[in-house]
């Protein structure tokens, strides 16, 4: 049987959270205002009284506007506030609302399995025209807490692939995470090179950390990314098997210093899907939050903004 091999991790080469529901739900009241306010234009000024029946929309007091304009201000200012606080160049863009339509998403050519199209997809990006890019941090080994203060402030969203023989050191930092919007996914229980593994090994290291993410923080996940970007059939069938419905892999990697690129023009594209770790000085010569300001600086400089993935599957 054939294995996908992902060697990504072993390169070296050089080289808002999303406005909150309670934004976006104000921004349609701001919509229905001003259309309150052009029907009121239009009535009859003479003084009469319409016949019975339903009757044009008041605007609201002009102080309901005054009050969400402010609201927009106060959020603007507070990541302005937040990007200088973390040494950021620029403010991180907001990313543009979900899309109402889900994009399709099908396996990467020559990513795919046999028998792939009742299989998890593995995928590199998400089929889309704006500049987003989606951050996702693999394993669980570092728990930095200023790096939990840094990505609330700068409201970042991101995507966290947990192992639990990693996490289970401190199950409590990504319940913190998680109460701050993060979505937990599954990584395995032992980060194993699964495709050396037959069909009910790979079942008990997926299904295993599903039950662990489900007993520790109350959900089953959908999504899985499988160690190394290392599978086979039988990853995505035992990874169905629990409950997976995507498999998503990456197209760059970011350091503390550096990035690792997938595709051979090394640039970042639309839709991308950026890998980084949960590690620190030990490992990389740098801390979390060096590797934010490592990402944000360009993916900001290069004009594209962080969404969150799960808006977009």
């Amino acid at each position: 049987m054939r294995a996908v091999v992902q060697n990504d991790k072993s390169r070296v080469s050089r080289v808002f959270r999303a406005p909150s529901p309670r934004l976006r739900a104000r921004g349609g009241v701001a919509v229905l205002a001003v259309a309150a306010l052009a029907s009121g234009c239009a009535q009859d000024s003479s003084g009469g009284r319409g016949a019975a029946g339903p009757q044009p929309l008041q605007a609201p007091p002009a102080r309901a506007l005054d009050a969400y304009a402010s609201e927009l201000r106060a959020a603007h200012t507070a990541r302005v506030a937040a990007a200088k606080r973390w040494n950021l160049e620029k403010v991180p863009l907001t990313a543009p609302p979900p899309p109402a339509k889900k994009p399709e998403i099908e396996a990467r050519e020559g990513f795919e399995v046999d028998g792939q199209k009742n299989l998890p997809p593995v995928f590199t990006s998400v089929p889309t025209k704006e500049k987003i890019v989606f951050l996702t941090i693999d394993d669980g080994a570092e728990k930095d807490p200023a790096f939990l203060r840094m990505m609330s402030e700068l409201q970042v969203p991101y995507t966290a692939f947990l192992s639990d023989y990693l996490v289970k050191e401190d199950y409590g930092y990504f319940k913190k995470m998680q109460d701050r919007g993060v979505t937990l996914a599954n990584h395995t229980l032992n980060h194993p090179y699964l495709p050396g593994l037959s069909y009910a090994e790979q079942k008990r290291e997926i299904c295993g950390m599903q039950d662990v993410i489900e007993r520790r923080y109350g959900e089953r996940p959908t999504l899985f990314r499988p160690p190394y970007g290392n599978y086979n059939r039988d990853t995505l069938r035992a990874a169905r098997s629990c409950g997976i419905e995507y498999a998503p892999i990456w197209n760059e990697e970011v350091f503390a210093d550096h990035w690792d690129y997938r595709e051979w023009d090394r640039e970042i594209h639309p839709g991308d899907i950026v890998l980084t770790h949960f590690r620190g000085e030990d490992d990389w010569g740098g801390t979390m939050r060096d590797m934010v300001r490592e990402f944000l600086d360009k993916v900001t400089a290069e004009g594209y903004a962080v969404a969150r993935l799960e808006d977009y599957l």
